[in-house]
């Protein structure tokens, strides 16, 4: 089987979580037993150094010889040659195309199976459904998300007559191996605001990562632990700097300490445990989101404590993952894994073999497809 998987890697430059996110779906695809390559179209404004960023990745992660990069056009500017990727398409058995990123109809068509995979429920289906075309959602034959409410009547998100498939962010265990206990040190990477703006639909208006942030300012307070956020944050946002300094926050830069895949391991890998929020639309729809980054703190053996999403009912949390809707419950959270520090850590590596491993979360979702690897 041949496997093309599209996303945005040199769009977001200088990121490697991002760049985790997409290449946990190359490797776990590649140890499936399936040829993969990664396609990816850059847009204008794209950070500067993007091709270089991407031929370094390419190549660190053996995947020189079977990628491309394309202009927004489709025609080709690093890796395979335009008719080579067209060769490749044409006997290709699936197209991962993460955010309907790939949208060049020739090579999309060619592929016997075109899978679209949300990773930003919420934002996805109201843009739809507001006939905003960025969702990119035609040309597709199957349609999976990191949603696992969309579609039950607890979750405000419409399906947009799609019948959505649910599944989680996989992670390749071998790449995340687990580390040396470092107990009392609770880290997370992201932006204070996230990529988006605040979304209406039906008159509500779904949030941001800051409003989930501002809810959490004086946790490091109220606890005796340290808390440092690998955060991006406008400089000119001082309110928000003196807010989250006043609360006991150290803010750190991500562009230094995250700013390529293997720098983001090895921030995650240095720490004790994550505290993390989540964007405003996962909380507020409750739509069952899950982090890919929190997969990568659960599979090196570091507890993680994560805002509700509404994951609960498919991710048992309790031991090595904790969950918090309040600040209150925070302080608990982080109380309860500074207690049994080494069990929660065990307990956190259990959780990312058995409902994170790419081999199970890949191997199934083919499965549910109808494809065999």
């Amino acid at each position: 089987m041949i496997a093309i998987v599209a996303g945005a890697l040199a769009n977001k430059a200088w990121n490697g979580g991002n760049a985790w996110a997409r290449l946990s779906w190359t490797q776990g695809l590649e140890r499936l037993g399936i040829e993969t390559f990664f396609v990816e179209q850059l847009q204008p404004g794209a950070p500067r150094g993007a091709v270089d960023f991407f031929a370094h990745v390419m190549s660190e992660f053996g995947l020189a010889d079977r990628s491309a990069l394309l202009d927004s056009s489709g025609a080709s500017m690093h890796g395979l040659a335009r008719r080579e990727l067209e060769h490749v398409a044409c006997g290709a058995d699936l197209l991962v195309n993460m955010g309907g990123h790939l949208t060049v109809d020739v090579l999309k068509a060619a592929v016997g199976r075109r899978v679209y995979v949300d990773d930003d429920p919420g934002y996805t289906q109201f843009w739809h459904a507001a006939g905003d075309p960025s969702p990119r959602l035609e040309g597709h034959d199957d349609y999976v998300t990191f949603g696992s409410h969309i579609g039950k009547s607890s979750c405000p998100i419409p399906s947009g007559g799609i019948e959505w498939i649910a599944t989680v962010p996989p992670v390749v265990l071998a790449e995340w191996p687990p580390t040396a206990p470092k107990p009392g040190r609770f880290t997370t990477i992201g932006t204070w605001r996230g990529p988006y703006g605040p979304v209406e639909h039906e008159g509500r208006q779904y949030g941001q990562k800051v409003h989930q942030f501002r809810m959490v300012a004086d946790l490091p307070r109220l606890v005796a632990a340290d808390f440092e956020l690998a955060l991006a944050i406008d400089p000119a946002e001082t309110r928000s700097l003196d807010l989250l300094e006043r609360g006991g926050w150290h803010i750190a830069d991500p562009s230094t300490l995250a700013r390529d895949p293997h720098s983001f391991r090895r921030y995650v890998r240095q720490s004790g445990a994550e505290f993390s929020v989540a964007q405003g639309m996962y909380v507020d729809t409750q739509s069952g989101w899950f982090s890919d980054r929190t997969t990568r703190y659960l599979a090196t053996g570091k507890p993680a404590i994560v805002q509700n999403t509404g994951f609960a009912d498919r991710i048992p949390a309790g031991r090595g993952l904790l969950a918090f809707s309040t600040l209150d419950e925070a302080v608990a959270a982080v109380e309860c894994v500074l207690v049994e520090y080494e069990s929660h850590a065990e307990a956190a590596r259990a959780l990312a073999e058995r409902y994170f491993d790419s081999d199970l979360v890949l191997g199934r979702l083919l499965t549910e497809l109808g494809l065999t690897a």
